[in-house]
């Protein structure tokens, strides 16, 4: 073959070798395009199918969130239900029971026989009993709807402190036990009536509680923070009951002396934990089985200088000796409270005149020489009339500040604050009969 032709035939296979080679290079290009064709087809299916999921994860979360706005409008308004049940309960409940104490101790009075005074007695424990069920769970119930508002301000310690071992005294002696509260000149920042609650709840277990021993209440300084401690000798709170004793109607398994279950209700240190935190005042306690247990109170120390002892002890005092010819003006639109009231004034010697509204009070005074030495009126009387308007119409149209005492079922802080506004005492029902005659005979003296 001629030279000419074999470079011909070379050129040509370089031609061909290069056009194959450009041919494969294409076909490669072709091939990685359509692989990444498919991979963008398949991540913009996959990226579709994450945004659908997505939105129906949002579609969902927004039924939810509607749910829970429904759901919470339904518990808020549940909740204002309750409170307003609450509030009927308090009074509606608690009225009749005051006219049962009235009319027992009334009845008390006039019993002769020894079986006749301890059917009374049975009675009474049985009402007062009931009465510490109804007051408490209703206490539980607004701590937990957060109606309970508390009232800080100063508080002597060794007032509350005295009015404390006034109360529980004659049932520590009555069961051979001491019951001793250190001096303590001291004034700490608290809400008086639930501190007092607490203290008194604390006090009614330690004495349930306690064989033989007794019970001491004293503080300690602790910086800007007053340590009341309870300490007792009874029976002790076992490891595993140390959360429990907090529960509601768990009570303890310690005997009494007449070989008996401890009483109670069980629902003391349930109360006690909630008003501590609606006070911002830690409680704990250390205890040994078989010792006894150390309850702490932890409340901050007050501005206001103590009062000395001295005069606590004479504004304590009692100074009043009898109710023999005292004249009441008794306002009280509840006929079974105004009957059993009427009753136990008069068997206290008093000259009770009665009325239902501020009208009829008016009435009883408009043609007499009759002037009253006290009013105790109810809060809430027919047609609307509140009892401190009430007082306040009888005072201007006798003309002197007569003393006068709102005696309510109603627990609200507004009816207390009326009440303190205008100078009146306030009792809450259902009425303690020797409370209500010490505090008469302190009111007239």
């Amino acid at each position: 073959m001629p030279l000419r032709d074999i470079d011909d035939l070379e050129r040509l296979k370089k031609i061909n070798a290069a056009l194959v080679s450009r041919v494969e290079r294409s076909m490669d290009q072709q091939g990685n395009a359509f692989s990444l064709f498919q991979t963008a087809i398949s991540l913009e299916n996959r990226v579709r199918n994450r945004t659908e999921e997505l939105h129906a994860t949002l579609r969902r979360l927004e039924q939810s969130n509607i749910e829970l706005s429904a759901a919470k409008e339904n518990a808020e308004l549940a909740n204002l239900s309750k409170t307003r049940f609450l509030a009927a309960a308090s009074h509606d409940v608690l009225q009749p029971l005051n006219a049962a104490h009235l009319s027992v101790s009334a009845l008390a009075e006039v019993q002769t026989s020894e079986e006749g005074k301890k059917l009374v007695r049975q009675v009474e424990r049985s009402l007062e009993t009931m009465e510490d069920l109804l007051r408490t769970l209703l206490d539980i119930s607004k701590l937990d709807a957060g109606v309970v508002q508390p009232e800080i301000g100063d508080v002597s310690l060794e007032t509350l402190f005295s009015s404390l071992r006034s109360d529980f005294l004659p049932e520590a002696e009555k069961k051979g036990l001491s019951l001793k509260f250190r001096p303590v000149n001291v004034v700490v920042r608290s809400d008086r009536t639930l501190l007092r609650r607490i203290l008194q709840n604390i006090l009614s277990n330690a004495l349930r509680y306690t064989r033989s021993g007794g019970v001491l209440v004293g503080t300690r300084h602790r910086g800007d923070t007053i340590r009341i401690d309870v300490a007792d000798t009874g029976c002790g709170i076992a490891e595993d009951q140390r959360e429990a004793v907090f529960e509601e109607f768990h009570r303890g398994t310690s005997t009494l002396a007449d070989g008996g279950l401890a009483g109670g209700l069980g629902l003391g240190l349930a109360i006690v934990r909630r008003m501590a935190a609606a006070l911002g005042h830690p409680v704990t306690f250390s205890s040994r089985v078989g010792r006894g247990t150390i309850f702490h109170i932890d409340v901050p120390i007050g501005m206001a200088a103590a009062e000395p002892a001295a005069a606590i002890a004479e504004m304590e005092r009692p100074r009043g000796y009898g109710l023999f010819g005292t004249k009441v003006l008794l306002v009280e639109n509840d006929a079974d409270v105004l009957s059993a009231m009427t009753s136990l004034l008069e068997r206290w010697q008093c000259l009770v005149r009665a009325a239902t509204s501020t009208d009829d009070a008016l009435d009883l005074l408009g043609d007499t020489d009759w002037v009253p030495d006290i009013i105790i009126a109810d809060q809430h009387l027919d047609g609307g009339d509140l009892g401190t308007a009430t007082i306040a119409e009888v005072r201007d149209y006798l003309g002197r500040p007569v003393p006068a005492l709102i005696v309510t079922a109603d627990g609200s802080e507004p009816v207390a604050k009326a009440a303190r506004a205008a100078g009146i005492e306030l009792m809450r029902k259902p009425l303690k009969p020797a409370q209500l005659r010490a505090l008469l005979a302190h009111l007239l003296a």
